[in-house]
Protein backbone atom coordinates (compact mmCIF):
# COMPACT_ATOMS: atom_id res chain seq x y z
CA UNK A 1 0.00 0.00 0.00
CA UNK A 2 2.64 2.54 0.83
CA UNK A 3 4.51 1.72 -2.27
CA UNK A 4 1.22 2.35 -4.00
CA UNK A 5 0.64 5.55 -2.57
CA UNK A 6 4.49 6.50 -3.17
CA UNK A 7 3.67 5.99 -6.90
CA UNK A 8 0.82 7.99 -6.75
CA UNK A 9 2.54 10.81 -5.19
CA UNK A 10 5.47 10.75 -7.23
CA UNK A 11 3.23 11.15 -10.20
CA UNK A 12 1.05 13.56 -8.55
CA UNK A 13 3.35 15.97 -7.06
CA UNK A 14 5.27 16.42 -10.62
CA UNK A 15 3.36 19.29 -12.70
CA UNK A 16 4.70 18.03 -15.73
CA UNK A 17 3.03 15.11 -15.41
CA UNK A 18 0.02 16.57 -14.01
CA UNK A 19 -0.25 19.39 -16.92
CA UNK A 20 0.08 15.99 -19.51
CA UNK A 21 -2.47 13.87 -17.28
CA UNK A 22 -5.10 17.03 -17.92
CA UNK A 23 -4.26 17.65 -21.37
CA UNK A 24 -4.69 14.06 -22.25
CA UNK A 25 -8.06 14.30 -20.55
CA UNK A 26 -9.45 17.12 -22.35
CA UNK A 27 -8.29 16.50 -25.63
CA UNK A 28 -9.88 13.12 -25.11
CA UNK A 29 -13.06 15.30 -24.38
CA UNK A 30 -12.95 16.90 -27.42
CA UNK A 31 -12.37 13.61 -29.81
CA UNK A 32 -9.34 15.09 -30.95
CA UNK A 33 -7.73 12.83 -33.97
CA UNK A 34 -5.06 10.60 -31.76
CA UNK A 35 -1.69 12.14 -33.19
CA UNK A 36 -2.95 15.54 -32.24
CA UNK A 37 -3.36 13.38 -28.78
CA UNK A 38 -0.11 12.68 -28.72
CA UNK A 39 1.26 15.88 -29.84
CA UNK A 40 -1.34 17.95 -27.11
CA UNK A 41 -0.33 16.04 -24.17
CA UNK A 42 3.73 15.80 -25.00
CA UNK A 43 3.88 19.50 -25.22
CA UNK A 44 2.98 20.58 -21.71
CA UNK A 45 5.47 17.83 -20.43
CA UNK A 46 8.23 19.20 -22.34
CA UNK A 47 7.08 22.86 -21.84
CA UNK A 48 7.00 22.14 -18.23
CA UNK A 49 10.51 19.95 -17.85
CA UNK A 50 12.13 22.81 -19.87
CA UNK A 51 10.46 25.15 -17.19
CA UNK A 52 12.49 23.29 -14.82
CA UNK A 53 15.73 23.01 -16.56
CA UNK A 54 15.39 26.84 -16.17
CA UNK A 55 14.42 26.96 -12.95
CA UNK A 56 16.98 24.76 -11.66
CA UNK A 57 19.80 26.72 -13.65
CA UNK A 58 18.42 29.84 -11.54
CA UNK A 59 18.43 27.79 -8.47
CA UNK A 60 21.82 26.48 -8.60
CA UNK A 61 23.46 30.04 -9.99
CA UNK A 62 21.64 31.36 -6.79
CA UNK A 63 22.88 29.36 -4.51
CA UNK A 64 26.51 30.62 -4.57
CA UNK A 65 25.21 34.25 -4.69
CA UNK A 66 23.35 33.75 -1.56
CA UNK A 67 26.54 32.24 0.54
CA UNK A 68 28.86 35.30 -0.89
CA UNK A 69 26.40 37.54 0.69
CA UNK A 70 26.05 35.59 4.39
CA UNK A 71 29.89 35.84 3.88
CA UNK A 72 30.27 39.17 3.00
CA UNK A 73 28.12 40.89 5.42
CA UNK A 74 28.65 38.15 8.35
CA UNK A 75 25.06 37.22 8.29
CA UNK A 76 23.77 34.22 10.07
CA UNK A 77 20.25 32.85 10.88
CA UNK A 78 17.69 30.70 8.90
CA UNK A 79 17.02 30.71 5.41
CA UNK A 80 13.50 29.71 4.42
CA UNK A 81 13.70 26.70 2.49
CA UNK A 82 10.43 24.66 1.37
CA UNK A 83 12.57 21.82 0.17
CA UNK A 84 14.89 21.62 3.49
CA UNK A 85 11.43 21.13 5.81
CA UNK A 86 9.78 19.18 3.37
CA UNK A 87 12.96 16.89 3.62
CA UNK A 88 12.70 16.62 7.11
CA UNK A 89 9.43 16.20 7.53
CA UNK A 90 8.95 13.18 5.55
CA UNK A 91 11.05 11.20 7.73
CA UNK A 92 8.42 10.94 10.10
CA UNK A 93 5.07 11.39 8.39
CA UNK A 94 5.73 10.19 4.37
CA UNK A 95 2.43 7.93 4.00
CA UNK A 96 0.12 11.12 5.64
CA UNK A 97 1.68 13.25 3.30
CA UNK A 98 1.22 11.21 0.21
CA UNK A 99 -2.36 10.68 1.46
CA UNK A 100 -3.66 14.39 2.07
CA UNK A 101 -1.86 15.31 -1.32
CA UNK A 102 -4.07 12.81 -3.02
CA UNK A 103 -7.11 13.13 -1.31
CA UNK A 104 -6.82 17.10 -1.70
CA UNK A 105 -6.47 16.90 -5.27
CA UNK A 106 -9.33 14.47 -5.53
CA UNK A 107 -11.31 17.11 -3.52
CA UNK A 108 -10.14 20.09 -5.88
CA UNK A 109 -11.64 18.83 -8.99
CA UNK A 110 -14.63 18.01 -7.17
CA UNK A 111 -14.73 21.42 -5.81
CA UNK A 112 -14.08 22.67 -9.16
CA UNK A 113 -17.14 20.23 -10.81
CA UNK A 114 -19.68 21.48 -8.09
CA UNK A 115 -19.01 24.94 -6.95
CA UNK A 116 -18.17 27.82 -8.43
CA UNK A 117 -14.30 28.00 -8.05
CA UNK A 118 -13.61 26.35 -10.98
CA UNK A 119 -9.92 26.66 -10.71
CA UNK A 120 -7.58 23.30 -10.78
CA UNK A 121 -4.28 24.00 -9.69
CA UNK A 122 -1.87 22.06 -11.55
CA UNK A 123 1.62 23.13 -9.56
CA UNK A 124 1.95 19.80 -7.86
CA UNK A 125 5.05 20.56 -6.21
CA UNK A 126 3.48 22.99 -4.16
CA UNK A 127 0.37 20.91 -3.13
CA UNK A 128 3.08 18.60 -1.62
CA UNK A 129 4.87 20.82 0.11
CA UNK A 130 0.67 22.02 1.36
CA UNK A 131 0.13 18.46 2.01
CA UNK A 132 3.52 18.22 4.21
CA UNK A 133 2.68 21.57 6.19
CA UNK A 134 -1.16 20.08 6.95
CA UNK A 135 0.12 16.53 7.87
CA UNK A 136 2.86 18.38 10.59
CA UNK A 137 0.30 21.01 12.30
CA UNK A 138 -2.69 18.62 12.00
CA UNK A 139 -0.85 15.81 13.64
CA UNK A 140 0.52 18.01 16.36
CA UNK A 141 -2.83 18.88 17.27
CA UNK A 142 -3.78 15.21 17.92
CA UNK A 143 -5.57 14.48 14.18
CA UNK A 144 -4.45 10.81 13.50
CA UNK A 145 -5.21 8.29 10.63
CA UNK A 146 -8.09 8.47 8.48
CA UNK A 147 -9.31 11.46 10.64
CA UNK A 148 -6.19 13.89 9.52
CA UNK A 149 -6.25 12.46 5.92
CA UNK A 150 -9.71 13.93 5.57
CA UNK A 151 -8.91 17.31 6.96
CA UNK A 152 -5.93 18.02 5.74
CA UNK A 153 -7.01 16.39 2.57
CA UNK A 154 -10.28 19.29 2.72
CA UNK A 155 -8.18 21.81 3.74
CA UNK A 156 -5.52 21.40 0.56
CA UNK A 157 -8.11 20.74 -2.07
CA UNK A 158 -10.44 23.88 -0.66
CA UNK A 159 -7.44 25.95 -0.87
CA UNK A 160 -5.94 24.58 -3.85
CA UNK A 161 -9.47 25.76 -5.36
CA UNK A 162 -10.10 29.33 -3.87
CA UNK A 163 -6.27 30.65 -3.47
CA UNK A 164 -6.85 30.95 -7.93
CA UNK A 165 -10.04 32.81 -7.06
CA UNK A 166 -9.17 35.67 -4.31
CA UNK A 167 -7.06 37.11 -6.62
CA UNK A 168 -8.37 36.28 -10.16
CA UNK A 169 -9.42 39.12 -11.49
CA UNK A 170 -5.39 40.78 -10.76
CA UNK A 171 -4.05 37.60 -12.75
CA UNK A 172 -6.51 38.80 -15.70
CA UNK A 173 -4.76 42.08 -15.80
CA UNK A 174 -1.41 40.42 -15.57
CA UNK A 175 -2.53 38.25 -18.69
CA UNK A 176 -4.62 40.64 -20.33
CA UNK A 177 -7.71 38.48 -20.33
CA UNK A 178 -5.99 34.94 -21.39
CA UNK A 179 -7.65 32.14 -19.57
CA UNK A 180 -5.70 30.79 -17.06
CA UNK A 181 -5.45 31.35 -13.40
CA UNK A 182 -2.35 31.18 -10.50
CA UNK A 183 -1.62 28.20 -8.93
CA UNK A 184 1.09 29.24 -6.75
CA UNK A 185 1.15 29.60 -3.02
CA UNK A 186 2.70 32.33 -2.53
CA UNK A 187 -0.44 33.97 -3.73
CA UNK A 188 -1.77 36.15 -0.93
CA UNK A 189 1.98 38.07 -1.25
CA UNK A 190 1.12 38.74 -4.60
CA UNK A 191 -2.31 39.80 -4.26
CA UNK A 192 -1.35 42.20 -1.83
CA UNK A 193 1.32 43.08 -4.19
CA UNK A 194 -1.67 43.89 -6.68
CA UNK A 195 -3.57 46.13 -4.07
CA UNK A 196 -0.59 48.05 -2.58
CA UNK A 197 -0.28 49.12 -6.85
CA UNK A 198 -3.83 49.59 -7.27
CA UNK A 199 -3.26 52.50 -3.90
CA UNK A 200 0.29 53.90 -5.00
CA UNK A 201 0.43 53.23 -8.82
CA UNK A 202 -2.36 56.44 -10.30
CA UNK A 203 -0.28 57.68 -13.10
CA UNK A 204 2.39 55.30 -12.98
CA UNK A 205 3.42 54.20 -16.24
CA UNK A 206 4.17 49.92 -16.99
CA UNK A 207 7.16 48.53 -16.57
CA UNK A 208 7.44 46.93 -19.96
CA UNK A 209 6.72 50.94 -21.04
CA UNK A 210 10.30 52.08 -20.24
CA UNK A 211 11.28 54.75 -22.43
CA UNK A 212 15.52 53.27 -23.75
CA UNK A 213 17.55 55.79 -26.00
CA UNK A 214 18.80 53.96 -29.06
CA UNK A 215 22.19 53.32 -27.40
CA UNK A 216 20.74 51.49 -24.89
CA UNK A 217 18.13 49.61 -26.75
CA UNK A 218 19.94 46.54 -26.62
CA UNK A 219 18.76 46.17 -22.68
CA UNK A 220 15.28 45.58 -24.12
CA UNK A 221 16.58 42.20 -24.91
CA UNK A 222 15.54 40.40 -21.69
CA UNK A 223 18.22 37.58 -21.81
CA UNK A 224 21.15 40.39 -22.20
CA UNK A 225 19.54 43.10 -19.44
CA UNK A 226 19.18 40.04 -16.77
CA UNK A 227 22.79 38.94 -17.74
CA UNK A 228 23.92 42.22 -17.46
CA UNK A 229 21.93 42.84 -13.73
CA UNK A 230 22.75 39.76 -12.58
CA UNK A 231 26.52 39.77 -12.93
CA UNK A 232 26.18 43.80 -11.25
CA UNK A 233 25.22 41.70 -8.34
CA UNK A 234 27.40 38.86 -8.38
CA UNK A 235 30.66 40.84 -8.79
CA UNK A 236 29.38 43.20 -5.92
CA UNK A 237 28.66 40.09 -3.80
CA UNK A 238 31.88 38.96 -4.33
CA UNK A 239 34.25 41.52 -4.04
CA UNK A 240 32.93 42.01 -0.62
CA UNK A 241 33.16 38.47 -0.22
CA UNK A 242 36.77 38.75 -1.03
CA UNK A 243 37.61 42.07 0.66
CA UNK A 244 36.35 39.96 4.03
CA UNK A 245 38.35 36.78 3.15
CA UNK A 246 38.29 34.91 -0.25
CA UNK A 247 38.59 31.92 1.11
CA UNK A 248 34.53 31.22 0.40
CA UNK A 249 34.83 33.29 -3.20
CA UNK A 250 37.40 30.56 -3.86
CA UNK A 251 35.96 27.76 -2.86
CA UNK A 252 33.09 28.41 -4.63
CA UNK A 253 34.54 28.88 -7.69
CA UNK A 254 36.52 25.94 -7.72
CA UNK A 255 39.64 27.18 -8.68
CA UNK A 256 38.59 29.36 -11.02
CA UNK A 257 38.94 33.39 -10.30
CA UNK A 258 36.20 34.24 -8.59
CA UNK A 259 35.46 37.27 -9.96
CA UNK A 260 35.36 35.16 -13.53
CA UNK A 261 33.04 32.85 -11.95
CA UNK A 262 31.07 35.79 -10.90
CA UNK A 263 30.28 36.74 -14.34
CA UNK A 264 29.72 33.60 -15.88
CA UNK A 265 27.22 32.48 -12.76
CA UNK A 266 25.69 35.72 -13.75
CA UNK A 267 25.27 34.98 -16.96
CA UNK A 268 24.34 31.40 -16.96
CA UNK A 269 21.51 33.13 -14.31
CA UNK A 270 19.87 34.43 -17.47
CA UNK A 271 20.35 31.94 -19.90
CA UNK A 272 18.05 29.98 -16.86
CA UNK A 273 15.64 32.89 -17.48
CA UNK A 274 15.57 32.56 -21.39
CA UNK A 275 14.57 28.69 -20.93
CA UNK A 276 11.87 29.63 -18.25
CA UNK A 277 10.69 31.40 -21.14
CA UNK A 278 10.67 28.78 -23.67
CA UNK A 279 9.14 26.51 -21.31
CA UNK A 280 6.27 28.77 -20.84
CA UNK A 281 5.51 29.48 -24.32
CA UNK A 282 5.17 25.79 -24.86
CA UNK A 283 2.93 25.26 -21.93
CA UNK A 284 0.54 27.54 -23.18
CA UNK A 285 0.40 26.46 -26.41
CA UNK A 286 -0.96 23.33 -26.15
CA UNK A 287 -2.41 23.38 -22.32
CA UNK A 288 -5.29 26.01 -23.16
CA UNK A 289 -6.28 24.58 -26.16
CA UNK A 290 -6.30 21.25 -24.46
CA UNK A 291 -8.26 22.52 -21.67
CA UNK A 292 -11.34 23.57 -23.30
CA UNK A 293 -12.07 19.96 -23.55
CA UNK A 294 -12.44 19.63 -19.92
CA UNK A 295 -14.04 22.74 -19.79
CA UNK A 296 -16.47 21.89 -22.25
CA UNK A 297 -16.78 18.18 -21.36
CA UNK A 298 -15.64 17.47 -18.04
CA UNK A 299 -15.62 20.17 -15.70
CA UNK A 300 -17.53 23.05 -17.17
CA UNK A 301 -15.76 26.51 -17.51
CA UNK A 302 -12.79 24.57 -15.43
CA UNK A 303 -9.29 27.18 -15.63
CA UNK A 304 -6.31 26.29 -15.17
CA UNK A 305 -4.10 27.44 -12.13
CA UNK A 306 -0.34 27.34 -12.68
CA UNK A 307 2.90 28.40 -11.44
CA UNK A 308 4.00 31.64 -10.83
CA UNK A 309 7.52 30.86 -14.02
CA UNK A 310 4.37 30.96 -16.03
CA UNK A 311 3.46 34.71 -16.18
CA UNK A 312 7.20 36.34 -16.14
CA UNK A 313 6.75 36.49 -20.32
CA UNK A 314 4.19 38.55 -19.84
CA UNK A 315 6.13 41.66 -18.01
CA UNK A 316 9.81 40.37 -17.80
CA UNK A 317 11.16 43.85 -16.59
CA UNK A 318 8.96 43.67 -13.65
CA UNK A 319 10.31 40.02 -12.90
CA UNK A 320 13.85 41.96 -12.13
CA UNK A 321 12.27 45.14 -10.59
CA UNK A 322 10.11 42.88 -8.55
CA UNK A 323 13.17 40.08 -7.33
CA UNK A 324 15.53 43.74 -6.32
CA UNK A 325 12.43 45.60 -4.51
CA UNK A 326 11.67 42.16 -2.72
CA UNK A 327 14.82 41.17 -1.70
CA UNK A 328 15.70 44.73 -0.31
CA UNK A 329 12.58 44.29 2.06
CA UNK A 330 13.68 40.71 2.82
CA UNK A 331 17.05 42.78 4.09
CA UNK A 332 15.06 45.39 6.00
CA UNK A 333 12.69 42.74 7.39
CA UNK A 334 15.89 40.79 8.42
CA UNK A 335 17.11 43.91 10.35
CA UNK A 336 13.82 44.52 12.31
CA UNK A 337 13.69 41.33 13.53
CA UNK A 338 17.45 41.23 14.80
CA UNK A 339 16.60 44.70 16.39
CA UNK A 340 13.79 43.34 18.27
CA UNK A 341 15.49 40.50 19.37
CA UNK A 342 14.18 37.69 16.95
CA UNK A 343 14.97 35.08 14.70
CA UNK A 344 17.06 36.50 11.88
CA UNK A 345 15.59 35.22 8.56
CA UNK A 346 18.03 35.46 5.97
CA UNK A 347 16.65 36.42 2.98
CA UNK A 348 16.20 33.43 0.54
CA UNK A 349 17.60 33.95 -2.96
CA UNK A 350 14.99 31.64 -4.69
CA UNK A 351 11.73 32.65 -2.54
CA UNK A 352 12.77 36.55 -3.18
CA UNK A 353 13.49 35.78 -7.11
CA UNK A 354 10.23 33.94 -8.07
CA UNK A 355 8.01 34.87 -5.48
CA UNK A 356 9.51 39.08 -5.36
CA UNK A 357 9.05 38.75 -9.72
CA UNK A 358 5.56 37.37 -9.65
CA UNK A 359 4.80 40.21 -6.99
CA UNK A 360 6.05 42.54 -9.09
CA UNK A 361 4.00 41.70 -11.94
CA UNK A 362 1.23 41.56 -10.18
CA UNK A 363 2.16 45.22 -8.71
CA UNK A 364 2.94 46.49 -12.08
CA UNK A 365 -0.84 45.13 -13.55
CA UNK A 366 -2.32 47.51 -11.35
CA UNK A 367 -0.12 50.11 -10.08
CA UNK A 368 2.47 50.10 -13.00
CA UNK A 369 6.44 51.11 -11.79
CA UNK A 370 5.60 51.96 -8.99
CA UNK A 371 3.40 49.08 -8.45
CA UNK A 372 5.88 46.46 -9.15
CA UNK A 373 8.35 48.18 -6.90
CA UNK A 374 6.34 49.04 -4.04
CA UNK A 375 4.09 46.29 -4.18
CA UNK A 376 7.34 43.56 -4.41
CA UNK A 377 8.54 45.39 -1.74
CA UNK A 378 5.35 44.47 0.71
CA UNK A 379 5.58 40.63 -0.61
CA UNK A 380 9.92 41.02 0.66
CA UNK A 381 9.15 42.30 4.16
CA UNK A 382 6.18 39.29 4.56
CA UNK A 383 8.73 36.93 3.45
CA UNK A 384 10.46 37.66 6.11
CA UNK A 385 8.27 37.91 9.58
CA UNK A 386 5.92 35.46 8.40
CA UNK A 387 8.40 32.48 8.24
CA UNK A 388 9.90 34.09 11.52
CA UNK A 389 6.18 33.92 12.98
CA UNK A 390 6.21 30.15 11.61
CA UNK A 391 9.20 29.01 13.30
CA UNK A 392 7.99 28.53 16.78
CA UNK A 393 5.02 26.23 15.49
CA UNK A 394 7.42 24.04 13.40
CA UNK A 395 9.85 23.92 16.08
CA UNK A 396 7.30 22.47 18.39
CA UNK A 397 6.97 19.91 15.68
CA UNK A 398 11.00 19.01 16.23
CA UNK A 399 11.36 20.98 13.09
CA UNK A 400 13.70 23.17 14.52
CA UNK A 401 16.51 25.85 12.24
CA UNK A 402 13.96 25.32 9.49
CA UNK A 403 11.02 26.62 8.10
CA UNK A 404 8.91 27.36 5.08
CA UNK A 405 9.50 30.36 2.75
CA UNK A 406 6.23 30.87 0.37
CA UNK A 407 3.80 33.57 1.98
CA UNK A 408 0.43 31.16 2.04
CA UNK A 409 2.05 28.71 3.75
CA UNK A 410 3.10 30.89 6.74
CA UNK A 411 0.05 32.34 6.76
CA UNK A 412 -2.19 28.67 7.23
CA UNK A 413 0.60 27.42 9.01
CA UNK A 414 0.21 30.27 11.59
CA UNK A 415 -3.27 30.07 11.77
CA UNK A 416 -4.04 26.16 12.04
CA UNK A 417 -0.85 26.06 14.52
CA UNK A 418 -2.09 29.07 16.74
CA UNK A 419 -6.09 27.86 16.38
CA UNK A 420 -5.05 24.16 17.79
CA UNK A 421 -2.40 25.01 20.45
CA UNK A 422 -5.58 27.54 22.05
CA UNK A 423 -8.98 26.02 20.82
CA UNK A 424 -7.19 22.00 19.86
CA UNK A 425 -9.20 19.96 16.78
CA UNK A 426 -12.17 21.81 17.86
CA UNK A 427 -10.11 25.46 16.37
CA UNK A 428 -9.18 23.56 12.96
CA UNK A 429 -12.88 21.95 12.79
CA UNK A 430 -14.09 25.83 13.08
CA UNK A 431 -11.87 26.80 9.89
CA UNK A 432 -12.93 23.76 8.08
CA UNK A 433 -16.94 24.98 8.96
CA UNK A 434 -15.93 28.36 7.71
CA UNK A 435 -13.91 27.04 4.56
CA UNK A 436 -17.00 24.68 3.63
CA UNK A 437 -19.54 27.88 4.02
CA UNK A 438 -17.08 29.92 1.55
CA UNK A 439 -17.40 26.93 -1.21
CA UNK A 440 -21.10 26.67 -0.87
CA UNK A 441 -22.63 30.31 -0.65
CA UNK A 442 -21.65 31.31 -4.00
CA UNK A 443 -23.44 28.17 -5.69
CA UNK A 444 -26.60 29.69 -3.52
CA UNK A 445 -26.59 33.13 -3.78
CA UNK A 446 -26.08 32.59 -7.67
CA UNK A 447 -26.88 30.20 -10.15
CA UNK A 448 -24.32 30.72 -12.75
CA UNK A 449 -21.63 28.64 -13.74
CA UNK A 450 -18.94 30.80 -14.49
CA UNK A 451 -16.22 30.66 -12.36
CA UNK A 452 -16.47 33.07 -9.36
CA UNK A 453 -14.40 36.17 -9.77
CA UNK A 454 -13.33 35.70 -13.55
CA UNK A 455 -13.96 38.67 -14.57
CA UNK A 456 -11.82 41.48 -14.76
CA UNK A 457 -12.16 45.35 -13.98
CA UNK A 458 -11.43 46.03 -17.57
CA UNK A 459 -14.47 43.62 -18.89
Amino acid sequence: MEALLAFFRDILKEPAFLMGLIAFAGLIALKTPWHKVLTGTLGPILGYLMLSAGAGVIVANLDPLAKLIEHGFGITGVVPNNEAVTSVAQKVLGVETMSILIVGLLLNLAFARFTRFKYIFLTGHHSFFMACLLSAVLGAVGFKGSQLILVGGFILGAWSAISPAIGQKYTLKVTDGDAIALGHFGSLGYYLAAWVGSKVGKGSKDTEDLQISEKWSFLRNTTISTGLIMVIFYLVATLVSVLRDASVATDLSAGQNPFIFAIKSGLTFAVGVAIVYAGVRMILADLIPAFQGIASKLIPNAIAAVDCAVFFPYAPTAVILGFAASFVGGLLGMLILGAAGGVLIIPGMVPHFFCGATAGIYGNATGGRRGAVLGAFANGLLLAFLPALLLPVLGRLGFTNTTFGDIDFGVLGILLGRLGASLGQLGIYLVVGLVALVLVVPNVLSHSSEAINNVSDNN
